[in-house]
């Protein structure tokens, strides 16, 4: 009998760590779980871990730069639930002056994206402007279906996005 408690003790000690480490497991992939579902459900694509728009970057230096630039942390602005970060603070005046000319059309989803009736958050090195506002895409494949056809893109994305905006969570 020692013999086989000596085989079982080790053995139930392992299968209750395994256990314990599982359910861990699981509870971290829930918690997971749901941070990622609630970063694509806010009105304006926000890092779940930051809170900054756009990852960080200036809304404004697209226009006034032509290409994305990081924001500085010295230069932030809250606005509509979000933090917003600029290189400087004329892009954080102008900005703050109309922000619904600078602020990623869509609140950061991808147009193609929406579309087609999904919320997919855009990420700011993915982009394009077209007729002065400023849109984030998803993928390199999305930019380039949009900029084949942005009229259409638009149309499409138009018609879906009040009902994909009434998903998401103000």
């Amino acid at each position: 009998m020692s013999v086989l408690r000596q085989f079982l003790r080790p053995l139930a000690w392992t299968l209750a760590i395994t256990g314990l480490y599982a359910g861990i497991a699981v509870l971290i992939g829930m918690t997971g779980d749901s941070g990622t579902r609630a970063a694509t459900t806010e009105r304006i694509v926000t890092d779940r871990l930051t809170g900054l728009a756009i990852y960080g970057f200036d809304p404004v230096a697209y226009f006034t730069e032509r290409e994305p630039r990081q924001g500085s942390a010295t230069y932030e602005l809250s606005w509509s639930g979000a933090t917003w970060r600029f290189m400087n603070e004329g892009n954080r005046e102008a900005f703050m002056q109309d922000p619904a000319v600078y602020e990623p059309r869509f609140g950061g989803y991808d147009p193609v994206a929406i579309g087609n009736g999904l919320p997919t958050a855009g990420h700011p090195s993915v982009w394009a402007l077209y007729r002065d506002r400023l849109y984030v895409f998803h993928s390199e494949a999305n930019r380039q279906a949009f900029t084949t056809d942005p009229e259409q893109a638009l149309d499409r994305a138009e018609m879906r996005w009040p009902a994909v905006k009434a998903q998401l969570v103000p």
